[in-house]
Formats: C-alpha cells, sequence, structure tokens
C-alpha cells in the first residue's frame, strides 16, 4: 500500500474518504448525503461505511464515509483502526486504484490518523503469489493512498504505522506459506532478506551446532524430515547498552504431520501454521527494528519439521534436553514443546534475560477452551502476565490468563524419565505449560502464550481478512512500548 501526503484534493479524484465520529454527521455535507446515511441507519458505528455520490469541481466522485465509533470510547484507537479497515474491505476489488482520505475535514489527530492508516493497510494485505487464474473482478485495484489535510505530526505516525504493518505483514507472509515455501532453512533465507540493513543481528544454529549443545528434544522432533532443523535468534540493542534483555521465543514447527502419532488426514493442511509463534516473533523483530525501538530485545525461534519416516522419534523414547533433564516421549504429535524447551534453555544461557515469553500453537485443547477469541497465558509472574493482557487487550490480541500449580505439574511426571510431553486427557495445555516451567532458570519472570486458535482466521476480523492475522506481532510491539520504553 503506497501512503502518500497531498496539500490539496488531486484533480482526477475518484473515491474520496471521510472518518465521521458516532452520531455527528458533518454540517458541510450535499443534503443528498445526509438524508441518504440517515436513511440508510448510518450513525458513525465503528467499522461502518456509507457510499454515495457527490459533485466536485464539476466532476461526479464517490463519497465515503466510515465510521470511527464514539468520540470519547475507550477504545477510540482500536475504533479508528476498524474506521480504515473498513474503506479497505469495501474498496480492496472495487476497481478503484486510489482512496483519496480528507483528514482536514475529519476528527483525527495525528496519532488517530496513523491509527486510521494502520488498520487501512493491515486489512488491505492478501497473500496473492500463487494465484494465477483469478478474475480481473477480484483482483486487487486499491494501490494507493492520499492523504489530504494531515495535522501535524502525522509524517511521525504513518511511519510508526508502516513499521509495525510491516511486521505484521512478515508474520501473515510466513503464516500463510505451505511447507514447500516456508521450511527451517528457508524461513532462516527470508528473515537474512527482511532484516537486511535493520541492524539487527542473526545468529543460526545448525543440526551439528545444536546436536553439539545437546538440543536432544529439539532436534528429535525433526529426526523424520529430509529438510535439516535450525534455531535462529534475531537481537535488536535499541536500549541502554549492557541492560538485560527481554527474550521472546517462538515456536517454529513449519509443517506438522504429528510424527508417528500421525494427525488425521482431514484438515492436516491447517498444519502448515503450526510456525504461528515462530512468524509472530519474527514479525515482532521486524516492527521493533524498523520502528527503532529503544530497548534490548531477543527473538529466538526453533524450527523444524515434523515428519514420519523410519529415522523418527517413536513413542515411548527418551531424549535428553539441553538442560539435562530427561523427556519420555508419550505421543510425538506433542512437539512444540520438544522444540521451545531447548530454544528456553539456550536462550536463558546465551542472553540471561530480564524476562521471557514464549508463543507457541501449542494445544488443540487451548482452542477448545477460548475458541479463536483469545489466546491463553501462563506465567510465574503476576505482574508480567498483567502486562501482557493489557498489551493484547490494546491491539486486539487479546489473552486470558490460566493457572499453574504443583497439582497440575505431577501430572507429567514419568516413571523411566524425569518427566512426559503429556499428562492426562483433561488440562492438556495446563500441563504443556507446566512441562515448559520445568525449563525456567533462576526464578526467571516467564509466560507461556498459547496462540493455537487465533494465528489463522475462517472469517474476517477488526483487521484481517480470512487466514492468516499476523496475531502476536502487535502484541509484542505493544508490550515492548508500554513496558520497556516507557
Amino acid at each position: 500500500m503506497n501512503i502518500t501526503f497531498a496539500d490539496s484534493l488531486p484533480s482526477d479524484i475518484s473515491l474520496l474518504a471521510r472518518v465521521v465520529e458516532h452520531g455527528s454527521l458533518p454540517g458541510d455535507l450535499e443534503r443528498t448525503v445526509t438524508e441518504g446515511a440517515q436513511a440508510a441507519r448510518f450513525r458513525g458505528g465503528a467499522g461502518q461505511v456509507f457510499e454515495s455520490f457527490v459533485e466536485r469541481d464539476g466532476k461526479v466522485v464517490r463519497l465515503a464515509l466510515s465510521g470511527a465509533g464514539k468520540a470519547d470510547a475507550d477504545d477510540r484507537m482500536a475504533n479508528l483502526e476498524k474506521a480504515g479497515a473498513a474503506l479497505a474491505a469495501k474498496y480492496f476489488a472495487s476497481g478503484v486504484e486510489t482512496l483519496v482520505l480528507d483528514a482536514g475535514n475529519s476528527p483525527l489527530d495525528a496519532a488517530g490518523l496513523g491509527a486510521v492508516l494502520l488498520g487501512l493497510r493491515l486489512r488491505a494485505w492478501r497473500f496473492d503469489e500463487h494465484r494465477t487464474t483469478m478474475k480481473k473482478e477480484q483482483q486487487r485495484s486499491l494501490m494507493n493512498v492520499v492523504v489530504v489535510g494531515a495535522p501535524e505530526g502525522s509524517d511521525a505516525a504513518l511511519a510508526d504505522a508502516a513499521a509495525v504493518a510491516e511486521g505484521v505483514e512478515f508474520t501473515r507472509m510466513l503464516v500463510t506459506e505451505p511447507a514447500n515455501k516456508v521450511y527451517p532453512v528457508s524461513f532462516v533465507e527470508k528473515a537474512k532478506a527482511a532484516f537486511e540493513g535493520t541492524g539487527v543481528e542473526l545468529t543460526v544454529l545448525d543440526e551439528a551446532a545444536m546436536d553439539e549443545l545437546g538440543m536432544g528434544a529439539l532436534l528429535g522432533v525433526g529426526r523424520g524430515s529430509e529438510r535439516e532443523s535450525r534455531l535462529l535468534a534475531m537481537q535488536w540493542n535499541g536500549g541502554e547498552k549492557g541492560a538485560r534483555p527481554t527474550v521472546f521465543v517462538g515456536k517454529g514447527v513449519t509443517f506438522d504431520t504429528g510424527g508417528i502419532s500421525m494427525k488425521p488426514a482431514a484438515g492436516m493442511e491447517d498444519m502448515k501454521w503450526d510456525m504461528g509463534g515462530s512468524g509472530a516473533v519474527a514479525g515482532a523483530m521486524l516492527a521493533l527494528a524498523k520502528r527503532k525501538a529503544k530497548a534490548n530485545v531477543v527473538g529466538v525461534v526453533g524450527l523444524v519439521e515434523n515428519m514420519p519416516d523410519g529415522r523418527a522419534q517413536l513413542p515411548g523414547d527418551v531424549v535428553t534436553s539441553m538442560s539435562g533433564q530427561t523427556i519420555e516421549v508419550i505421543n510425538t504429535d506433542a512437539e512444540g514443546r520438544l522444540v521451545l524447551c531447548d530454544a528456553l534453555h539456550w536462550a536463558q544461557e546465551q542472553y540471561d534475560p530480564a524476562a521471557i515469553v514464549d508463543f507457541a500453537t501449542l494445544t488443540g485443547a487451548m482452542i477448545i477452551a477460548l475458541g479463536s477469541e483469545h489466546g491463553g497465558v501462563f506465567s510465574n509472574d503476576d505482574e508480567l502476565a498483567d502486562k501482557l493482557q493489557s498489551a493484547g487487550a490494546a491491539v486486539g490480541d487479546k489473552l486470558w490468563r490460566f493457572p499453574l500449580t504443583s497439582e497440575y505439574d505431577k501430572l507429567i511426571d514419568s516413571p523411566i524419565a524425569d518427566m512426559k510431553n503429556v499428562g492426562p486427557r483433561g488440562a492438556g495445555s495446563i500441563t504443556a505449560a507446566q512441562f515448559l516451567q520445568r525449563f525456567i532458570t533462576d526464578d526467571r519472570p516467564w509466560a507461556h502464550c498459547d496462540i493455537a486458535g487465533m494465528v489463522w482466521a475462517d472469517k474476517p476480523g477488526r483487521t484481517w481478512g480470512k487466514g492468516a492475522t499476523g496475531y502476536g506481532a502487535r502484541l509484542i510491539d505493544r508490550y515492548v512500548r508500554d513496558v520497556l520504553e516507557s
């Protein structure tokens, strides 16, 4: 999306848009527009759009009013994002190439305009790379937005919104691409290309390096695949020199067949997005670098493909993690926690983080519990959990907290190893979190975000269409703003 500013309305305008607040149609609108909006029951509700036609300089122009909700709403910024997103959704394939946004006659300050433009750009994202036979009327037409009458400070607001959008779009691309396009090695290559020139320091561990470190849990998951596993770290040093970083760790199972504990065939194609946690972390790191966040942050992703060939690990196998703890692999489809435990341990040894947070599409039980409305958060630190929930609520990446207790922890004790990788049928998301907690050292503040129901959507949402949502990237970015940069 190409977004530019202009001092006056272009001469070749075909679509003019204005943002209006709930219950207050602008007084300078033509009578036909005002009465038409009233007849259509347009009240300026968040995301509501009314379309009419007006005459400007002797030319008939399409006019769109997009609702921003009530001016004093607590979620005003979210509503402004909806206003922008609604315009993108309506005109994405309308045949209109350029939308002119009249900000001077809209109730927008710089931050509000940034929110509108962010929502517009995010909702205008669609992945068409592999489509070759789309009818013209289905193809994207909207490519440009021209903002007229932008308030002071809008340049900075647009740059900030663009950085966040670029991070979310990177997440969505990684999640959307199929497993023959995004696999551990190609994930690393795409990250190298995305981070080139940003100042982010990349560290890549291949299988030999991980084997030398003793990452038997992570490497065990990828044993059945012809594609080699990788561990990727992305380090951004934008804060105080020498200050301990906050580390975000992502599960990156680029495709999950379930291994020997094979998943059912129906719906298995969805498992291309089992790397949604790593996508969120990588996208967030890109956003932080693009906006030059004043914080020290590291993203670490464990990248594997879980396949069932003759070398694959078997149910009942015992593997040794980098921490030295042994794990009885009861179910090879509970593989994400095996990837994360080694990534978490390595990240703590390598960076001694002030806090560590992981993101993972970890359990189907989380979808049963929360559907696609919230991700689950588990933590050993109340303040960390609260701040993550607040950050998520602010950007629409909502979290709901679940318990961690010794009663749940004992459910993953193994009779032949230090632990087993699954507990009983009940409390599956909780026992998965308890498993990960065993790899957190020195009472370090830690949180686990199970986002299994959030990275892919079957219907359009606030700022996304059907498909990859980009969940997690904005949550991390907002947490960094609120906690590390405040």
